[in-house]
């Protein structure tokens, strides 16, 4: 909240100055508000490059401050600043490695044989491990659940055979028809005496009700609020849980790109069908998801359960087909997890390289990567939404398009709906899905949760609904593209300078 009242008392001095400098100081007051504004970009701008940021980020605040100084300044209280991160998190990825490390200690590295895969592969797998800190497990489980009607009717069958304990952890929730009816299984378990933890995000469930809440909290259910929805000017607003976690009785576990709402039943007139893709796992793997929620419980709540008996239900391990990871990454993991692997798998492909995504804004490592895998003569596509949920990001990636046609990539705009999968596949046999999006929020900004898939039949699965999506898409032409009207261009062009902000 003290960013906020900082930000609070720099506008308010800005409105005062405003108003009443002109009646004292008369024509000098313009000077007079020049100089401080030329001080202050100076200043900052000094600042944003000391710090050694990332050349794009720091160019888009410092371009921020230069045309819009007063509001730009503002801007940089609330979200540029890097101390509340530093402060907070530093803590929070200590509290983390901890946490993985009792897994490894555990046993659950031991005995592994990765010489099913080949050299390239093996690479990926260590530094994966090295980045992420969680095991590869060759013992569990993975099921895609396509779009909302099967992630939804397996969720709600599989919540109601809970008999020790439920965590969730969702971006959104919303208290809408699919909501309630998780909500009263919820209130059922609980008052069956199982321990139910609910924990959302405060900006992304903004519109969830106290009332709805309490309901929950009333019957038992512990409810925790990353964040603070009141609190708009705050720097916290800026770093979001975008993690969709479900886990039952420590064996069972749903993770992927659905959050709760009619929307993502295709029910909502805006966007009609809605395309997502959804995971389900079981055994050894869901103890690294079990390890995720537990430890953003801690950082939410302050409540450390860790060392009670989640950790350690009777696993049923399955004799798998291939190795599974589940990959947290956020603010708190400075080796940039998700994005490293991202541009791992894209660099080491021999065939092809496949995305999904509603929102993408990569930055220049992931643009080079894909560039130059095209123009090695791989087979390259991205699948994108033929219509926005959001305007702004929808205008930054299209900006991106043309170097990517340039260079070969096939892109194709679905149109039988909005597709919000969430998916990386490279050569058909390797695959990650989650929750981040190819953009430079989920690589800096949100907390993130993915699970890396390798030589699995689920991969197989995830193929198929690629190339079924294929069937409803249209290919953007390059010449038709770049033939767009000028304003179409320039708003894509101011779209992208606040590419690293978004």
């Amino acid at each position: 909240m003290r960013r906020g009242l900082q930000a609070l008392v720099i506008i308010a001095a800005l409105v005062a100055y405003y108003y009443f400098g002109f009646g004292v100081f008369g024509n000098t007051a313009g000077t007079i508000m020049g100089v401080l504004s030329t001080l202050t970009v100076v200043s900052i701008g000094l600042g944003i490059f000391m710090e050694n940021r990332n050349p794009s980020t720091t160019m888009s605040w410092i371009l921020l401050l230069a045309l819009i100084p007063v509001l730009g300044l503002v801007f940089y209280v609330l979200f540029g600043q890097n101390v509340f991160k530093r402060r907070k998190y530093d803590k929070k990825a200590q509290r983390d490695l901890m946490a993985y490390e009792r897994i490894e200690n555990d046993g659950l590295r031991m005995h592994q044989d990765w010489s099913i895969f080949d050299p390239n592969r093996q690479k990926l797998l260590g530094l994966s491990q090295r980045l992420a800190r969680t095991p590869v497990s060759f013992n569990s489980e993975t099921r895609i659940l396509t779009n909302g009607e099967e992630t939804f009717g397996t969720l709600l069958l599989e919540l109601r055979q809970a008999q020790h304990h439920i965590h969730m952890e969702y971006y959104i929730f919303r208290a809408d028809h699919i909501g309630t009816r998780i909500q009263q299984i919820l209130i059922e378990k609980a008052r069956a005496g199982v321990t139910v933890r609910f924990m959302y995000d405060a900006v992304g469930s903004i519109q969830l009700s106290r009332a709805f809440l309490k309901e929950l909290s009333d019957a038992g259910v512990q409810v925790a609020s990353y964040g603070n929805s009141t609190s708009f000017f705050s720097s916290r607003v800026n770093y979001r849980n975008h993690r969709k976690i479900v886990v039952i009785d420590g064996d069972v576990g749903f993770m992927g790109g659905l959050n709760v709402g009619d929307e993502y039943l295709s029910r909502s007139k805006t966007y009609g069908f809605w395309r997502d893709t959804h995971m389900l796992i079981r055994g050894e793997a869901v103890r690294t998801m079990q390890i995720i929620f537990l430890q953003d419980w801690m950082h939410t709540t302050g409540e450390k359960i860790l060392e009670q008996d989640y950790l350690s239900p009777q696993l049923r391990f399955t004799t798998g087909d291939g190795a599974v990871q589940i990959i947290a990454s956020g603010p708190d993991n400075e080796r940039r997890a998700l994005k490293n692997i991202f541009f791992s798998m894209i660099t080491s492909a021999e065939k092809s390289v496949w995305i999904a995504s509603p929102y993408f804004i990569p930055d220049e490592d992931i643009l080079t990567a894909l560039r130059v895998a095209a123009m090695s003569g791989l087979d390259v596509r991205l699948l994108f939404p033929a219509k926005p949920d959001k305007w702004i990001p929808f205008l930054a990636s299209h900006s991106y398009f043309p170097a990517l046609l340039e260079s070969g990539v096939k892109i194709y705009e679905y149109e039988k709906g909005f597709i919000h999968s969430k998916l990386l596949i490279t050569d058909g046999q390797i695959a990650t899905i989650g929750t981040a999006n190819m953009d430079m929020r989920s690589f800096h900004l949100n907390f993130e949760v993915n699970a890396l898939l390798l030589q699995t039949e689920s991969v197989s699965r995830i193929v198929a609904d690629f190339e079924r999506d294929l069937l409803s898409t249209s290919q953007i032409v390059h010449e038709t593209f770049m033939n767009k009207r000028l304003l179409e261009r320039l708003l894509e062009s101011a779209a992208r300078l606040m590419s690293p902000l978004l």
